[in-house]
């Protein structure tokens, strides 16, 4: 039985397929990814809060305007079994209201598509 990949696996190929892609559209160079999650204890937490970390931003910024968006953000899941949060689903409406693409993908092929069908 064929395993899924995790969110992290999805996140590395989106990532590998950005970088061969890059010479067609340079713009990919500049998508990074928004380490807000993964599990901290509470004293860093608490300090990255302070720093400005905010609950529910997406994984994933390409700072490229394009089709009258500011950028696009994406919020990677895995193939089967992602949830996505109330505080993700606030974010993404508030970005979208904010004039940016903001969507859910999951897997990395899924996002692959979004970003093509985003550049073109």
């Amino acid at each position: 039985m064929n395993q899924i990949p995790t969110e992290a696996q999805e996140q590395t190929t989106l990532f590998q397929w950005a970088g061969m892609m890059a010479g067609k559209w340079p713009e990919l160079r500049l998508m990074h990814h928004i380490a807000n999650g993964g599990s901290r204890n509470a004293i860093e937490a608490r300090n990255l809060r302070r720093q400005g970390v905010k609950p529910g931003v997406p994984d994933i910024f390409l700072p490229c305007a394009r089709n009258g968006f500011h950028g696009l953000y994406i919020e990677l899941k895995r193939q089967k079994g992602g949830r996505v949060s109330v505080d993700q689903k606030k974010m993404l409406l508030a970005l979208n209201e904010q004039g940016y693409k903001a969507v859910v993908c999951n897997g990395w092929e899924e996002a692959r598509n979004t970003i093509v069908e985003y550049m073109s």
